[in-house]
């Protein structure tokens, strides 16, 4: 393959034999604007200097432009602009740049320059970035890829059985809740058994894949299995979901760590199939057995003899610390612990002590569903509904139905979930509460194996509403304490991390498995109003055209919303006076929890795009229709852009909940994709009057 050693800009040079080829892939951790821009940027940097590039971009709609294999065969160097993972195994012996996807919109020229001389990405290895570094933030995005492919195995598994248990379970003395054998329910809840003993090594081992790629996904998952199977180290409860993500960081470390070591040439093909997973799954799995495992069996052994020397001692306090070992891991080992306490003293006649139990098991999973229906802002739309799944699997004693929360933000939930169920077991011990079955939640109480019923259901609702509570002021302090920061957990904005709180419309299609917020669009609306209304701002102006015209860009998009003149001077300044101008359009229920919704989701990364273009944006049920406006600031706004010039074309969009589909989230590619034209710019600027801005718009297909 020829490597020109450094063509002239033009690409004209003699000494070239042919056009230097490149390619490069470009994404965003919601991939919408800087995704496009990115790719724009650097196909235009190519071409000016007679480059041959091909740009694969990864966007919320998926992959589109994919690259082939006979593009990277005769491909001389590839860039990755990206702020999230991208699989860089296909680009195995070629030069691989990757740096953030800011670089480049900002610098396409120096990467195009740096790619000629960048390491070669071997096989199994990781491409160091453009500033010789390491991605920011790599546990962080591991321990959330984790978490995304969790989600579904909790959902799936716990809602299967909780459903066969209430319609085809009953209560009994010996063995709690019991379905017939050989039902066809029984069939159900082995399903939904599977589901959630498949969940915690689903958890470990995307958490390794994250870190150590393909490799890494066999020993994360074996491990997450061995840490979940307490039976292998002499532990009557396994480690749970705290012990899948020490497996899923051990396994991703060890792989990256082995692909480091120096091999014959002839055995680097079977690395990463066999050599790799074989080594590293049974040094993990030792490890966790003969290392890590006899500890944990050790600790909770004492730790029930502990409990057994309680019993006698005030019902308030025990109920309390069985109530704190009960939601700290969900079903984890101490979880387990006062679990298999309570069941254990059944048999003795003592039913009290599973009482207090029974009454902080559903706790954690419906405090957590309720906070995400308290503060529904601060929540994205999977999480909220994770966080209806976690309701109902809360009425059936599913405690693990409040392991994605505690997974994602375990400084917020596990001290809220501790809270209320210590309150929940307290309350539950003084009331004298029993249950006679070896389970809990409402579930055990409407079946008729709980006495002193209303006092058990006071127990639940107040812990319930302690820990929904306490959860929302610890994510909204943490959330104030970043303020203009990275967002830091769940599913998020360009530029950033994805966020489990403080959503914007930017994320059209948030969520682990980026599927999320599929509806179809709400009707348009393009109503004529004659003054912004009440709650518009002192920033709205009449519309400066009188009728409303045919509306672009999906019709969302008309002179209604079109303002030439921007007065405000700053960002929040004009994000407000832009919600005031869709307000005109008649869709927008409340102005200011627009505003603040999109301040918000400013506060996650800047939605200022480079080349004096801003397009903030906002999801929230504020609007009742998607809605676009469009404005110009003459003197420029400063809006925190990647190369630091001030905002003068300013794009506001907004939809409702409900309205995040593929055709938005296209609109919005095909926006950042078209201005990055500075003729297509210089005419939006030079437009006279709203209608000439909505003939330039039109352009957009």
């Amino acid at each position: 393959m020829t490597n020109p050693a450094g063509p002239p800009p033009t690409g004209g040079g003699d000494g070239e034999r042919r056009r230097l080829r490149l390619l490069a892939v470009t994404a965003c951790p919601t991939g919408i604007a800087h995704t496009y821009m990115a790719a724009e940027k650097l196909a235009q940097a190519a071409e000016s200097r007679g480059i041959e590039m091909k740009v694969e971009t990864q966007g919320s709609i998926g992959a589109e432009n994919v690259l082939t294999d006979n593009d990277v065969r005769a491909a001389d160097g590839i860039i990755v602009a990206a702020d999230k993972d991208v699989d860089l195994s296909r680009f195995v012996g070629k030069r691989v740049l990757t740096v953030g996807v800011a670089e480049g919109i900002r610098h396409p020229e120096r990467l195009i320059e740096r790619v000629r001389s960048a390491p070669v990405h071997a096989e199994g290895g990781d491409s160091p970035s453009a500033e010789g570094g390491t991605e920011r933030g790599v546990g962080y995005k591991a321990l959330m890829n984790g978490v995304s492919y969790m989600i579904p195995f909790v959902v799936v598994g716990g809602l299967l059985i909780a459903i066969s248990l209430s319609l085809g379970g009953h209560t009994d003395p010996s063995g709690g809740l019991v379905i017939p054998k050989d039902s066809f329910w029984m069939d159900v809840n082995n399903i939904g058994v599977i589901g959630f003993t498949l969940m915690v090594p689903i958890l470990s081992g995307y958490i390794a894949h994250a870190i150590g790629d393909r490799p890494a996904l066999v020993p994360g998952m074996i491990g997450g299995w061995i840490a979940n199977t307490g039976s292998l180290y002499d532990s009557k409860a396994g480690a749970g979901f705290i012990g899948a993500i020490v497996t899923g960081f051990l396994a991703g470390y060890l792989v990256l760590w082995i692909k480091k070591v120096r091999v014959p040439k002839f055995v680097r093909p079977i690395m990463p199939i066999i050599v790799i997973p074989i080594v590293a799954t049974t040094a993990l799995g030792l490890f966790f057995i003969y290392v890590i495992g006899k500890p944990i069996s050790w600790v909770f052994e004492h730790l029930t003899s502990w409990l057994s020397g309680m019993t006698g001692t005030s019902a308030i306090l025990l109920g309390a610390i069985l109530g704190l070992m009960i939601a700290f891991d969900m079903g984890g080992p101490v979880n387990k612990t006062a679990f298999l306490f309570g069941t254990g003293l059944i048999a003795t006649g003592n039913q009290t002590v599973m009482g207090m139990c029974a009454a902080a098991i559903p706790v954690m999973p419906l405090g957590q569903g309720l906070a995400t229906l308290i503060r529904r802002r601060l929540y994205t739309e999977q999480e909220r509904e994770t966080g209806l799944a976690a309701l109902f699997m809360g009425c059936f004693g599913i405690s693990e139905g409040a392991i994605p929360f505690a997974a994602a933000r375990p400084a917020q939930v596990i001290p809220a979930n501790m809270l209320g169920g210590a309150v929940a077991g307290a309350i539950a011990g003084v009331a004298g509460v029993e249950d006679a079955v070896p389970h809990g939640g409402p579930i055990v109480a409407v079946l008729g194996a709980v006495s002193g019923v209303p006092m058990f259901f006071v127990a639940v609702v107040i812990g319930s509403v302690a820990t929904a509570l306490t959860t929302v002021a610890l994510v909204d302090i943490g959330e104030r304490r970043r303020g203009g920061g990275q967002s830091v957990a769940g599913m998020g904005a360009d530029g950033a991390e994805p966020a489990l709180v403080g959503v914007g419309v930017g994320d059209l299609a948030t969520g682990g498995s980026g599927a999320q917020g599929a509806g179809s669009a709400v009707a348009r609306q393009a109503v004529v109003v004659s003054s912004p209304g009440a709650g518009a701002g002192a920033g709205a102006e009449p519309a400066e055209t009188g009728g409303s015209g045919e509306g672009v860009l999906s019709g969302y998009l008309t002179e209604e919303t079109v303002k030439v003149r921007l007065e405000a001077r700053d960002k929040d300044g004009a994000i407000r006076e832009m919600a005031a101008l869709l307000a005109r359009a008649g869709g927008v229920a409340d102005v200011e929890e627009l505003v603040a919704t999109a301040l918000r989701r400013e506060a996650q990364g800047t939605t200022g795009l480079g080349e004096e273009i801003a397009i903030p944006h906002a999801k929230t049920d504020a609007v009742t229709a998607p809605v676009v406006g469009f404005a110009r600031s003459a003197e420029g706004v400063e809006w925190g852009s990647p190369d630091g010039t001030k905002a003068r074309l300013v794009f506001m969009i907004a939809v409702p909940e409900a309205a995040a589909g593929d055709e938005h989230l296209r609109i919005l590619a095909l926006l950042s994709r078209r201005l990055v034209d500075p003729d297509f710019r210089e005419r939006l600027t030079a437009a006279p009057d709203a209608r000439a801005v909505l003939d330039v718009l039109s352009e957009i297909r």
